[in-house]
């Protein structure tokens, strides 16, 4: 298999154009989104829903996550990732897997129906977590492309997948928001130095491969300037797969909490990795393709 995006195999780091596209449908009646909310995404390679679930099911939604967060010894162990030198929670993977009501956030029509249409295919979830901020001590993700890891070390061989995040906390400009480099989807950032076995262990944690070199970082940001989209519980941020984002540490008293899903396209299956002797762990990067069928309606919570 060719691989069209290169990385982690030169002594210094190279630039790739885009080979393929980023909004895949165009606008056309019944679509889940507005013509000028399509143009944006494939423009801009993010996008911000707001107020996309009610305040009822916001309410089921952080009751589970406060249920998760504060009973991590009933999850799977390995999913539970606490912050560098600290027993504070990180990260919680495979929610999706651990939560019925999170599968039911993930099949929601509003979020997996939106992901089929501007992939223009069936969806499966690559990936799911919690991404959670505690006050004062919520540390950095630094700048990265989720693609470059996912093919990378994930084998995902194309650039037809995106993320949502389902703010489950008001994320402020103050309190380590998502921050995003726009059109930085459009260019293709091959890293520098060879993946270690294991890698996952420590990059879940703090990522130290994958990750762009900051003369090229410098030149994207100065191009094309940073946004740090913000808002209320029940707003969604849909960003490509490629396009480089990061976030602050959370030095405020209060804390940020995120719902992270991962939409794949069916044809687009993970191989082998490209740049790794072995693939993470499923629990990270599905290699069971269940494709999702979009469930309708609101809700209030489903048991656990």
């Amino acid at each position: 298999m060719h691989d069209h995006y290169p990385t982690r195999s030169a002594a210094e780091p190279q630039l790739f154009p885009r080979s393929e596209p980023v909004a895949r449908r165009a606008w056309q009646p019944g679509a889940p989104l507005t013509a000028e909310q399509i143009a944006q995404f494939d423009r801009d390679g993010y996008l911000v829903l707001k107020d996309v679930f009610s305040e009822t099911e916001m309410a089921a939604l952080q009751a589970e996550t406060g249920r998760m967060l504060g009973d991590p010894e009933g999850l799977k162990d390995e999913t539970v990732i606490a912050e560098p030198g600290s027993r504070e929670i990180r990260s919680i993977f495979e929610i999706h897997e651990q939560s019925d009501t999170m599968a039911r956030l993930a099949a929601d029509e509003r979020l997996a129906g939106v992901a089929g249409y501007l992939l223009d295919d069936e969806v499966y979830v690559h990936q799911s977590r919690l991404n959670y901020k505690p006050g004062f001590k919520g540390r950095e993700f630094y700048w990265h492309s989720d693609f470059e890891t996912w093919h990378a070390e994930d084998g995902m061989p194309r650039m037809r997948a995106l993320s949502m995040s389902v703010l489950l906390a008001e994320n402020t400009p103050n309190n380590g928001p998502l921050m995003v480099i726009p059109g930085s989807q459009h260019v293709f950032i091959a890293c520098v130095g060879e993946t270690p076995d294991d890698h996952y262990r420590a990059s879940l944690r703090n990522q130290e491969y994958g990750v762009p070199d900051e003369d090229t970082l410098a030149e994207l940001a100065h191009r094309q300037g940073i946004v740090a989209p913000t808002g209320k519980p029940g707003t969604v941020i849909v960003f490509d797969c490629n396009t480089m984002h990061g976030s602050n540490g959370n030095i405020t008293p209060f804390p940020r909490a995120n719902a992270f899903l991962v939409y794949n396209a069916v044809s687009n299956r993970l191989e082998a990795p490209f740049a790794a002797a072995t693939p993470r762990p499923d629990f990270i990067a599905a290699r069971e393709v269940k494709p999702v069928t979009p469930v309708s309606g609101t809700f209030e919570g489903v048991a656990a």
